[in-house]
């Protein structure tokens, strides 16, 4: 299982960075070719909204034919979006891009967090298993832009993207030799219901709500942090280098959740963590320097980078084994039509208010949020 999961992870870690490094390289073009912060919160959404649509869709079909199958269309998907990018830099193709590259990894996620949930035994493997998967993306999200800044410093947007096209080809490099899990019984699989039935349920609902709140916080965070380092005339590098301390910090702090797990409780770690991000959201916008920035991103990408397995742990603790991509799939969904909406949003406020209002809207909203994941100890105990 080790070695498995080991190779899962090689392999979400490449295909999740040609995302990561599109979401910030694209932005930064659409900035210098005089695009507004309004149409950039837009280009941003696009990321999130094939996902909208394909998560219930992506998650059926992982129920039906299992990993390789949907991690295969992902790849090709992921690297004809990011190679169409080098091909024609101009804004609409870019649109295209975030719509082919952003659908392609949520479907491969959907498939990838099914395997792994389905491997585990027990909850303590389930918050094991989830924590060692979701260093994944958050190494993918240092790499990614990282990556992408440093070649738009020395060799300009068309060899960023190039780079982002071939990553999604070493990630099936990685996943093609994984071992398929043992298929549902064809009865079973049939005997899901509709998706919403799901939502009926009161702890996947808070679940779905609180994951709400955390998603945005980190969306938003992606979105002001290109936009307010440009503003401060901040190189691609430095703002590469800023994202990608958010995405270190949350990485190693899921290297640590496997080795807590079973002394960990879900709901108190989800709870301090919303706590820990108002407050950081707060002060954010007071921060004068790069270095200071990069400490905010630090303790902001411990908090967010520790909530992923715990939700995902409990996803699958209150779902029928049959309907766990089903499921994964409604949480992607909800996220990611939230992910459509807010960039534009604050995108718009930003413009008209200033991009510090985003921050203390944030803080404010999550701050909020944090009485709800309270009760998710309530609801455990229930």
């Amino acid at each position: 299982m080790t070695r498995e999961l080991a190779r899962l992870i090689t392999g979400h870690v490449f295909l999740h960075a040609c995302m990561a490094g599109m979401r910030m390289a694209a932005p930064l073009l659409a900035l210098r070719q005089g695009y507004s912060e309004a149409a950039v919160g837009v280009l941003l959404s696009l990321y999130a909204l094939t996902q909208v649509f394909l998560a219930l869709p992506a998650g059926r079909f992982a129920d039906r034919h299992g990993l390789k199958l949907p991690v295969a269309w992902s790849v090709g998907a992921a690297t004809v979006g990011a190679a169409m990018a080098v091909a024609w830099p101009v804004f609409p193709v870019l649109c295209a891009s975030a719509l082919l590259t952003g659908g392609a990894t949520g479907a491969a996620v959907i498939a990838l967090q099914r395997h792994v949930g389905r491997a585990a035994q027990t909850p303590t493997q389930l918050k094991q298993v989830f924590s060692w998967l979701a260093i994944g993306p958050a190494f993918s999200n240092f790499l990614g832009p990282f990556v992408a800044g440093l070649m738009i410093d020395h060799g300009g947007f068309r060899w960023a993207f190039l780079v982002m096209a071939v990553l999604p080809l070493l990630a099936w490099a990685w996943i093609r030799g994984a071992h398929e899990a043992p298929r549902p019984a064809h009865s079973e699989a049939r005997a899901g219901g509709r998706a919403w039935d799901l939502v009926r349920e009161p702890m996947f609902r808070r679940l779905l709500i609180v994951n709400w709140f955390l998603s945005s916080a980190w969306d938003v965070h992606t979105f002001v942090v290109p936009v307010l380092g440009h503003g401060k005339g901040l190189s691609a590098s430095v703002i590469g280098t800023i994202l990608g301390a958010f995405a270190i910090a949350a990485a190693l702090v899921r290297v640590l959740l496997p080795v807590l797990a079973a002394r960990i409780h879900e709901w108190a770690l989800v709870t301090g963590a919303m706590v820990v991000t108002a407050l950081v959201y707060a002060i954010y916008p007071l921060m004068a320097t790069p270095a200071a920035m990069g400490a905010c991103s630090v303790v902001l990408g411990l908090a967010l980078g520790s909530v992923q397995p715990m939700i995902m742990s409990l996803l699958h603790q209150v779902t029928p084994s049959h309907r766990h991509g089903e499921a994964v799939g409604m949480r992607l969904m909800v996220i990611n039509a939230s992910s459509v909406a807010m960039p534009v949003l604050f995108g718009a406020a930003g413009s008209v208010v200033g991009i510090s209002a985003v921050f203390w809207t944030m803080a404010a909203m999550v701050g909020a949020g944090s009485r709800l994941a309270l009760g998710l100890r309530a609801d455990r105990r229930s």
